[in-house]
């Protein structure tokens, strides 16, 4: 399961993580979201102590969406050493989702 990443603990959860992180911005009322929901829950299942894998919901942790400039759900960005280095915007497979993330792992 993905943990959940909120304003008060993006800092502490992914910034300051050895691991490499995975975070699907959205929003419940998003439909486009909700496919790609089980998707990361599952790489978060398979990808346990090798990766960070976290949600954020956009409507209720505005501040790390504005400040990622996060325009359109879903959107997932991968950090690495606290810093952004790769972003997908719309719905992807697993496989390509995947091979993003381990690309940094």
């Amino acid at each position: 399961m993905a943990t959940q990443i909120t304003d008060a603990n993006f800092e502490e959860t992914v910034l300051k993580s050895s691991l490499p992180v995975l975070v699907d911005f959205w929003a419940e009322w998003c439909g486009p979201c909700k496919l790609i929901g089980p998707v990361v829950d599952e790489i978060a299942t398979e990808l346990e102590g090798k990766a960070v894998v976290g949600k954020l919901n956009v409507d209720d942790n505005p501040k790390v969406s504005v400040d990622f400039g996060i325009r359109s759900i879903p959107t997932l960005l991968i950090f690495k050493n606290g810093e952004l280095v790769d972003r997908h915007v719309g719905v992807a497979a697993k496989d390509v989702i995947l091979k993003k993330l381990q690309a940094h792992m």
